[in-house]
């Protein structure tokens, strides 16, 4: 059923015709005609967040053009002119107004005549409404009180959100004003988020582990109103700053007990109480003049340079990516068999958003909260009670599964690892046979039914996957290493492209249409662009869709990095298709490192190939920007604080079975670190080897590098929080170490460890 099928009220919107004609690039596009969604499968949005789109020189405007709908625009034929990819002139947003930097602007949406690009715009209060009459008296939330699991139906979803956006506009919410959410996932932070879009203003998530410097540079850039946060930990950090805070009219805590009354502080219950017997006449006349084409939701950007950027999304943005990525995946919708999700990643992220909040509604899905310290240990008890129908990690969470699964297995019996090892064989085997078959299946081989029986079902159940369907990965690139783990034990990982600019996916991995390494196809009714590729196809992504972003809040000088002449959104990684039209992202504008010979090198597949050669390497970063060659920071795999997330000295199971088996005594980090393993030095040193006998010239080829004292972390500021490298961070941090690289030249014939 069409999302337009629910006689909900239509709604105006302005729009532009997609580009056509598109000449001089490679293009994918996938724009089919409307069809009904009858069975949508698997969890959507790769957050592959823009960290780095990078500054322009300021001056932008935005023209005040007359609207235009999609009724009486005239068919608009592009001419394409592709800017170099370094050039920063300042751009003014394009004649029909694709973008703004105003919280109360609107844009025209990127709408075809034709196909699911042609869908008619709702608003989030429209999409909520067709989720209650659709799957009313079904669970949508879920979350667990002691040793039983509590339950809220569509219905009293709804309700509790009208109840609480009645509260916002009491305690003084402004129109396009923000309410900030500091917290861990729960049923109190979706209907905040959901309850501030309603009563009009800006739902706007806080990152749990952001300082309170940074939640006061959030609140403050987005001109919050309301805050609400878990507990007293993240109380504080407001407490803090709120002297600094002039739009901040009260703060509302939703779990734990205050443990000081302040003015306009107020519990949950004190919220529910307060919009309980507000009448409806204000809300519903704020709901009635929300357009699809405006601003409902701010994603900052995690800022691994510079300040965090306020990422507007629309109605149609988070609604119409919603229909889509749940089209493209096949879920399931709740009248036939409901689909079941954990919520357990950070919910200021796009992807978390996306798949647990907007796709989950948009099927009538039921989201299951897990517990505060989910990454420190307790998902997968959270995974075996519930039993997902799809899942979705970043890549460190499969690392570590990967890792506690060799731990278990290397304690095993020799004829359970013997077992095991066959088995693994054989998954690997058939399911790259179906990899490059495109899913199809022709008998399944008696050797692969045995493996299942013996091993694969026992993993899975073990995992809380053995009702899984669709597991998938996204935010940060992941090793081949640990996909093909995960492929030998019969459980793809299926790999999601996207980032908060494009209000999550862009491309998406199927069991029938999937590749190794590749982030999948681009999604239905969206375009890909490779812009100026080179002689191997590769250059910058750009993405086209209903999908892209308003614009950068108060950013105008932001935007002519952000968006092409055309509008295409410009993705600042670069990349390439396959013949089939699978797309590869083959590094970073901003990471090329050009070395003083004036050598462009991408460092994220040389990167790559030193782990996967050396698979006790935990982090890699490559240096040599303005150098005379290049050089490499590593650090070693090992324990993480579960409480801090903080590295620990000691090794991981998985690093201390690879060091015994190098002849190495080594069990912490320390007995590494520096070059003070000789076994250890002799293994890193043949996998800088291997990859330079990959290197196309000398001026490609690691010449030093050296093992840190301890591994890269959120903590310890080497890494953001969706666990991508900070690389200006590293480079500061690391000063000395990179300095001692090249106080004395190598050559290439004469590469160096370290002493």
């Amino acid at each position: 059923m069409r999302l337009t099928d629910c006689d909900l009220p239509a709604m105006s919107a302005t729009a532009v015709m997609d580009p056509s004609g598109h000449v001089g690039h490679i293009s994918h596009r996938t724009d089919e005609a409307s069809v009904d969604i009858v069975a949508v499968d698997t969890v959507g949005s790769e957050s592959s967040e823009d960290d780095s789109v990078g500054e322009r020189d300021e001056g932008a405007t935005t023209p005040d053009e007359p609207s235009v709908t999609l009724d009486s625009a005239p068919e608009v034929q592009s001419q394409k002119t592709e800017a170099p990819r370094h050039s920063s002139p300042t751009v003014v947003p394009p004649v029909l107004s694709l973008w703004t930097s105003q919280c109360d602007g609107e844009v025209k949406l990127r709408m075809s005549a034709t196909g699911l690009a042609s869908e008619q715009p709702v608003t989030v209060s429209q999409l909520l409404g067709r989720a209650v009459q659709r799957y009313g008296d079904q669970a949508a939330l879920a979350w667990k009180e002691g040793e039983q699991w509590s339950k809220m139906s569509y219905r009293e979803y709804h309700q509790q959100c009208r109840t609480i956006a009645k509260s916002f506009l009491k305690l003084g919410l402004e129109r396009w004003h923000g309410v900030g959410i500091l917290g861990f996932n729960s049923a109190e932070w979706f209907i905040a988020n959901i309850a501030a879009i309603l009563a009009g203003g800006l739902a706007v998530g806080i990152y749990t582990t952001n300082s309170p410097e940074a939640c006061q540079y959030v609140a403050e850039n987005c001109r919050a109103n309301i805050i609400v946060v878990e507990n007293h930990k993240q109380l504080q950090k407001v407490l803090q700053v709120q002297d600094k805070l002039p739009h901040l009219k009260a703060i509302i805590q939703y779990r734990d007990t205050l443990k000081e009354k302040r003015p306009n502080l107020f519990t949950w219950a004190e919220l529910v109480e307060m919009g309980r017997n507000e009448p409806d006449n204000r809300l519903d006349e704020i709901i009635a003049s929300q357009k699809p084409s405006q601003c409902c939701s701010l994603i900052y950007t995690s800022g691994t340079t510079g300040q965090p950027k306020g990422v507007m999304l629309s109605h149609d943005n988070i609604t119409w990516t919603a229909l889509i990525a749940a089209e493209t995946v096949r879920l399931n919708d709740g009248t036939v068999s409901q689909e079941e999700i954990v919520s357990y990643l950070p919910l200021s992220h796009i992807a978390a958003q996306m798949i647990d909040i907007w796709l989950t509604m948009r099927i009538g899905g039921v989201a299951y909260f897990a517990q505060p310290d989910a990454l420190k240990g307790s998902l997968v008890v959270t995974l075996r009670e519930v039993r997902p129908t799809a899942f979705m990690g970043v890549p460190r969470v499969w690392e570590k599964m990967q890792e506690n699964m060799k731990s278990v297995a290397a304690k095993s019996s020799t004829v359970r690892r013997r077992v095991a090892v066959w088995a693994k064989g054989v998954g690997l085997q058939t399911n790259l046979g179906r990899m490059q078959s495109n899913g199809s299946v022709s008998g399944r081989p008696l050797n692969y039914l045995l493996a299942r029986q013996l091993v694969f079902r026992k993993v899975r159940k073990a995992l809380g996957l053995d009702r899984c369907t669709r597991c998938y990965t996204g935010a940060a690139p992941i090793a081949r290493d640990t996909l093909e783990f995960f492929l030998s034990l019969d459980i793809p990982v299926y790999e999601l492209y996207g980032m908060s600019e494009c209000s999550g996916p862009h491309t998406i991995s199927l069991p029938d249409a999937f590749r190794l390494t590749s982030c999948g196809k681009v999604i239905k009714g969206c375009e890909t662009k490779i812009m100026t590729p080179d002689s191997e196809g590769s250059g910058e992504i750009c993405f086209w869709g209903r999908h892209i972003f308003m614009g950068y809040l108060n950013m105008p000088e932001k935007m002519g990095e952000a968006l092409d002449a055309e509008g295409w959104l410009r993705s600042g990684d670069l990349g390439k298709h396959d013949a089939e039209g699978f797309l590869y992202i083959t590094g970073r504008i901003k990471e090329l490192i050009i070395t003083a010979g004036g050598e462009n090198i991408p460092p994220v597949p040389v990167e790559d190939a030193v782990k996967e050669a050396m698979p006790l390497i935990s982090n890699a970063m490559l240096i040599g920007d303005k150098r005379k060659f290049l050089s490499m920071l590593l650090t070693i795999k090992c324990q993480m604080n579960m409480e801090t997330g903080a590295p620990e000295d000691e090794l991981t199971p998985d690093a201390l079975d690879l060091c015994q088996k190098l002849g190495s005594p080594a069990t912490r980090v320390s007995e590494i670190a520096g070059g003070r393993d000789r076994a250890v030095n002799a293994a890193i040193q043949e996998a800088i080897n291997s990859a330079n006998e990959h290197a196309t010239s000398n001026a490609q080829r690691i010449q030093k590098w050296v093992v840190l004292e301890h591994d890269f972390s959120i903590p310890g500021g080497e890494l953001g929080p969706t666990m991508k490298l900070k690389r200006p961070e590293v480079l500061k941090m690391y000063k000395e170490q990179i300095e001692n690289f090249y106080n004395e030249v190598v050559t290439a014939e004469t590469p160096l460890a370290p002493n």
